[in-house]
């Protein structure tokens, strides 16, 4: 009887701990407790190792912008042209004095000119974009992917990579921990031996022992001499070029960018490679002169568990807040926070358009459980849902009016806004944005629309599931 008082009183510490700890954040601490309550022999030792606040560890904390504060203040001051509001090229920015305030004061990279970027849909056409440009290196390579397989096209890479160490190109690569955890030994150890340096972003073991298993680096970056760099949804797998038969066509949005946006990218790669690995590279020369004539703007936006603030996050809210036509968002994984739930919710009642684009067929049954749980009462307040029919759709897009677009690794999920180390390309050029809108419209035609009457009629026992999975919601 007593050792039955004494787990009691321990179940009942554990509910006080959770509801103390994430007193500022009532929805995960109900998606904890729900464990707890589901589980409750398992349910503390998942919180223990995966619910510590990352920013509690201030040596990590600081291990962020601060060691490259001085190599900001020199791009700012001599390589990167941070744009006045009036020196916009859209002219719907000059109206948004406030969204301007937010990009340029309150993120830690500002707005660059001298930009040209290269939209792909497609993984085939991005892939041979990286791998040619990545052959025509002279000085550095800088990869940096969630995943990495050893399939035919991670051995594609590996060739090149191989290859250009032995021509005297320093090339070195990031992989997430627990996102490339399945990456073979042999095909490592047969990248260092090249003179390739890899490195692990949080392996599985370290973070597990430093209770960072819910953290993963989400970003994917390539940056050949300083000069090309590359951002978008893909990873390095086969089944990026859809070769693989459950998911099918794989539709994707990646960007290749060149000019002052660059040294954003680079900048970034830097900061993670420290964490990584420890070496601090903040050398000038990584950052050279780039002969680019673009006259587009592009914000690099980064989010992370290691900063203060969220400004993917905040970007998507406030640029929801101002639209005045439309909204359009392509997510293969949609779990809106109530700040952006409710944004995009009040958008729609007051008449604006918003498409939300998401798959039909999804990689975790789980995932898209949680994000039908969102879906009518936003069908009701007079959102747009289509579903990706023509195979899975991975692009990570918003566009908002003729204002801005974004395209980067983060998904219209909790988990990007505010676990994940992630990176976002915003996009200011009319031309850029309309190319976006050329390719969201073929994918509505690839899409079949979601229908208020007919949603609601789904069975009994899978509304229940997707309750239950939005408990779980923010955990996702």
């Amino acid at each position: 009887m007593l050792w039955l008082i004494g787990i009691l009183l321990l179940f009942i510490v554990h509910v006080a701990l959770i509801l103390l700890l994430e007193f500022r954040n009532p929805a995960k601490a109900v998606a904890w407790m729900f464990i707890l309550f589901l589980c409750p022999p398992l349910g503390p030792v998942l919180y223990y190792f995966m619910a510590r606040d990352y920013r509690k560890r201030k040596k990590l904390l600081h291990r962020g912008p601060v060691p490259f504060l001085s190599l900001r203040m020199l791009l700012r001051n001599h390589l990167a042209s941070p744009v006045r509001l009036q020196e916009m090229s859209n002219p719907e920015m000059h109206h948004q004095e406030r969204l301007y305030q937010l990009l340029t004061h309150h993120a830690a990279n500002p707005i660059t000119g001298r930009n040209q970027t290269q939209v792909y849909s497609s993984g085939e056409k991005a892939f041979g974009a990286m791998l040619e440009r990545m052959e025509q290196a002279r000085d550095h390579i800088h990869l940096e992917f969630y995943i990495f397989r050893s399939d035919m096209i991670g051995s594609a890479f590996a060739e090149v990579m191989i290859r250009k160490a032995r021509e005297g190109v320093k090339v070195r690569m990031i992989c997430d921990g627990l996102g490339s955890f399945k990456l073979e030994h042999a095909f490592i150890e047969r990248l260092r031996a090249a003179g390739v340096e890899v490195f692990f972003f949080l392996p599985a073991r370290v973070a597990m022992l430093n209770r960072r298993v819910n953290y993963r680096n989400h970003r994917k970056i390539l940056v050949v001499d300083g000069k090309f760099g590359f951002v978008g949804g893909l990873n390095v797998g086969d089944d990026y070029l859809g070769l693989y038969e459950k998911m099918g066509y794989w539709r994707d949005t990646h960007l290749q960018l060149n000019g002052d946006s660059v040294y954003y990218l680079q900048l970034t790669f830097l900061e993670d490679w420290l964490l990584a690995s420890g070496q601090d590279l903040g050398d000038p020369a990584l950052f050279p002169p780039h002969e680019g004539s673009g006259q587009e703007q592009v914000q690099i936006l980064t989010s992370g568990p290691n900063l203060l603030r969220n400004p993917i996050h905040e970007m998507c809210f406030n640029s929801i807040a101002v639209a005045k036509r439309r909204i359009w968002i392509a997510s293969p994984y949609f779990i809106p926070d109530p700040s952006v739930y409710s944004a995009l919710k009040t958008a729609a009642l007051s008449g604006i358009e918003v498409i939300i684009l998401m798959p039909y067929h999804s990689d975790s049954r789980l995932v898209k459980l949680a994000s039908l749980s969102y879906v009518e009462e936003l069908l009701e307040a007079g959102v747009k849902f289509f579903q990706y029919t023509k195979g899975f759709i991975h692009a990570k897009v918003m566009i908002i009016d003729d204002l801005l677009a974004s395209v980067g690794t983060a998904n219209m999920d909790m988990r990007s806004f505010f676990y994940n180390f992630e990176m976002t390309a915003l996009l200011l050029d009319p031309g850029t944005i309309a190319r976006l809108e050329s390719d969201f419209k073929q994918d509505l035609l690839d899409s079949s629309p979601v229908v208020f009457e007919e949603f609601t009629q789904r069975p009994q026992g899978q509304k229940m599931l997707e309750l239950l999975a939005r408990l779980l919601s923010p955990l996702l």
